[in-house]
């Protein structure tokens, strides 16, 4: 039995929680009266919570004292939470059950690797925890991605090598971070902007099992 590691991101590939991201950066732009965009909010994808903050700022021409900065980080967080401590499994994109179930049944091993502090809670608020045998988050790692560490980390606890690791990412620096790390990388997204990846499907719906089975095999 061939054994490859399954290394899936959080936010965009398994729920969707950019939308919340959004509104709780929204509800801190508008606070600050900074105008704040679906647009601008794409710029934060994959972004630490330090540098999405100063980016707003910036966007704003508003500068403020540093006390006045961790209290504003802390805040986006709790309006963050409160709006995922609602989720539940119907918030699962489509046909991701389908591919880990596919995945457990041919004994495959599964990591997350998430920039989120919160991966822990929100895969347990749609019930999906029991699925990963490893789970890699903002808690364990020290660089971001683009840098490689958090799929580094989870190949290590698999237990695989990092080229028999497949990542499954719909951010740039996501891609970016499983090439860095010589693993195969499948952009969930559009082509035309995670067209570094070596294959790019628009959700888990395209994804067949027999194109599966030859990631396994080969």
């Amino acid at each position: 039995m061939n054994k490859k590691g399954f290394i899936f991101d959080l936010d965009g590939v398994i729920v969707d929680t950019a939308k919340y991201h959004f509104l709780a950066w929204k509800k801190l732009a508008n606070s600050l009266d900074i105008d704040f965009t679906e647009e601008e909010n794409e710029q934060l994808k994959g972004v630490s919570r330090v540098k999405s903050l100063e980016k707003i700022l910036a966007w704003g021409n508003k500068t403020i004292s540093e006390e006045n900065f961790q209290d504003l980080m802390g805040k986006k967080n709790e309006d963050y939470l409160s709006y995922i401590s609602e989720m539940d499994e119907s918030e699962i994109l489509p046909d991701v059950p389908k591919v880990l179930d596919f995945l457990i049944k041919n004994q495959q091993p599964i990591s997350l690797g998430s920039a989120s502090k919160n991966a822990r809670a929100i895969l347990e608020r749609v019930s999906l925890r029991k699925q990963f045998d490893q789970i890699v988050d903002g808690n364990d790692v020290s660089k971001a991605k683009p840098d490689p560490e958090v799929f580094l980390i989870a190949a290590k606890l698999l237990n695989v090598s990092p080229k028999n690791c497949i990542v499954f990412e719909d951010s740039v620096a996501g891609v970016e971070a499983a090439n860095s790390a010589e693993m195969i990388s499948i952009g969930i997204g559009k082509k035309e902007v995670l067209g570094h990846a070596k294959y790019v499907f628009n959700d888990f719906t395209e994804i067949s099992e027999a194109f599966l089975n030859d990631l396994i095999n080969n």
